[in-house]
């Protein structure tokens, strides 16, 4: 660093970053962020999204492929609040994203003396949607030590640091935590601070499980780092996997023994009636998942999870173990090893059989898009990230249906917004580049994001955006048909995407066949650069069962 380059506030994030194993930062440059965006520009990687949210999107999304920590860095006041929606989507899917935000000086902070890009408790919006927020002071080093070390060692959401613009300038003091505090790597396998099990629970447990004769187990996001003991747990108990989206691809959804994210529909529903245990696995039985939470669950329900306060949050649970879920099962397979279990040899074809029926209704039920599912399962490789919005295609089979192999690939909003796919893609794109990165979008959600395809430009990502047009929100649409009788604010215009296209230099394919889509998808995914693909909803055809996301009405009766 040369004498005309003092030591500040830029160089500091960076080095924290650096620890953490990040190599790039994604945000829009401000007043209040100058001296981190020179720094990560110059010593990292630093992409420019066209909007707050769509840093935090992209942080999200390299977190989630990448398996480390995200970072964005925003500006303060309205570029804050800009975030919150994405960081709210960070924190529902409990996604390590670093979140690094401008602050004006620090000798007006709270006055209210109507500073630039001053805005009234900036913190405790940023608390609001965290899992931890502070105000970067004098000792900054200390407190991004704080920062770091929560993400390493318990990364199950984003932790927000505003910055006064005077001390990113400055030169900030040594650590009085020392630099190990930061420099601690994340561990996702088995996260430090988690409660060790009790023996004589595990014990407990042990002999539940060996004692079942048609065990399943349900496993969500806080399993999907457990692959391996995942599947020995179902080797040695002879139980079928079920998942919530959030834990697909925790045992290769290729597997027979995976039911999959099917729990809730009518054969997913008939073998969970004739269970007889339940081991449930860092889920949150989420209400459209569970029918509302009226689908019933067996009695006898063993639940794993790090929150204490999940346990019986849902559904009751006969025996509720706090801890790392890795941990935990590692410990009952040791505990089941060598046991007889008690599962039935019927079970395991009861399970491959509703395995197979879901997915056959489901590809009865959406019709011609079961060949477009077909075409995109057959040209992704297992390792390229499936980035969906919500939108119907997903949310009828995208989040079934398309296979997901690795769950470093599974790409989706949990929290159901739409309009953020784009902006995780670009982040997916950027931490797995040797592979295609796919966008599955509606019409709806993607004109909300049309400012980052200039960022996928800009960048040359190897994205394919693939975008259903119908014309407006299609899923609202059909709630709208089914409970109201008639629309409103549904039918949008659509602009000349072919054009759009243009104006950013990417490929582009308008398709109405499955056929069309094939040769379209394969010549896109090979492309290297940014694409999009047009489906024409309309001329494709309508699904034979019309898709309304399942959530509660009362009966209304238009005035």
């Amino acid at each position: 660093m040369s004498a005309a380059q003092p030591r500040n506030g830029g160089n500091l994030l960076v080095e924290v970053l650096k620890s953490l194993g990040i190599d790039v930062a994604f945000g829009v440059v401000s007043v209040h962020n100058l001296p981190l965006v020179d720094a990560l520009a110059h010593r990292l990687r630093w992409v420019p999204t066209r909007t707050e949210a769509a840093a935090v999107n992209a942080a999200d999304g390299y977190a989630r492929v990448r398996r480390t920590p995200g970072c964005a860095v925003t500006s303060t006041g309205t570029g804050a609040a800009n975030a919150a929606g994405a960081l709210v989507e960070a924190l529902t899917a409990g996604s390590p994203v670093l979140h690094v935000t401008g602050q004006i000086p620090s000798e007006h902070l709270g006055a209210g003396r109507g500073v630039i890009h001053e805005t009234r408790d900036q913190l405790g919006m940023l608390r609001s949607c965290s899992v931890w927020a502070a105000t970067v002071g004098p000792d900054a080093a200390d407190d991004f030590a704080r920062a770091a070390g929560r993400l390493a060692q318990h990364p199950r959401g984003p932790v927000s640091l505003e910055w006064p613009i005077d001390l990113q300038y400055g030169e900030p003091a040594p650590s009085h935590n020392g630099a190990e505090a930061a420099a601690t790597k994340p561990n996702s396998a088995n996260i430090e601070g988690a409660p060790e099990p009790d023996e004589a629970t595990l014990d407990r447990v042990a002999e539940l499980i060996a004692a079942a004769e048609r065990p399943l187990v349900w496993a969500g996001g806080g399993a999907i780092d457990c692959s391996g003991p995942i599947d020995e747990l179902l080797r040695c108990t002879g139980a079928g996997l079920f998942t919530s989206n959030a834990g697909r691809g925790v045992v290769p959804e290729t597997d027979d023994r995976v039911i999959g994210n099917f729990a809730a529909s009518a054969t997913g529903a008939e073998l969970l009636a004739h269970a007889d245990l339940l081991i449930s696995v860092g889920t949150h039985f989420r209400s459209n998942e569970t029918r509302s939470y009226r689908l019933a669950v067996p009695p006898a329900h063993i639940q794993i999870d790090i929150d204490p306060a999940a346990i019986g949050r849902v559904y009751l649970a006969e025996v509720g173990i706090v801890g790392d879920a890795c941990t935990v099962i590692a410990s009952l397979v040791d505990r089941l090893a060598g046991r007889p279990g008690a599962c039935q040899p019927q079970w395991r074809g009861s399970i491959t059989a509703a395995r197979e029926q879901c997915r056959a209704q489901l590809r009865r039920d959406i019709g011609p898009y079961a060949s477009i599912c077909d075409i995109m399962a057959n040209v992704l490789g297992d390792r390229s990230p499936r980035v969906r919005d919500i939108t119907i295609p997903n949310s009828s089979w995208g989040n079934r249906l398309l296979p997901v192999i690795d769950s470093s690939t599974n790409v989706v909003p949990r929290g159901g917004g739409i309009g953020q796919a784009v902006g995780m893609s670009i982040g997916a794109a950027v931490a797995r580049a040797d592979e295609p990165t796919m966008v599955v979008v509606g019409d709806g959600g993607l004109v909300s994001q049309l400012g980052e395809l200039a960022t996928l430009a800009q960048e040359d990502l190897s994205v394919t955006i693939v975008a259903f047009d119908d014309g407006g929100y299609g899923v609202l649409r059909n709630t709208q048909d089914r409970h109201l009788g008639r629309r409103s604010g549904v039918d949008l215009f659509t602009p000349d995407l072919a054009a759009a296209a243009a104006a950013f230099d990417f490929g582009y394919f308008d398709v109405s066949t499955p056929e069309e889509f094939a040769s379209a998808f394969e010549t896109t995914t090979a492309a290297g650069c940014p694409q999009m693909i047009r489906v024409d909803c309309e001329a494709l055809g309508p699904m034979p069962v019309p898709f309304v996301p399942p959530v509660e009405m009362p009966p209304t009766t238009p005035t």
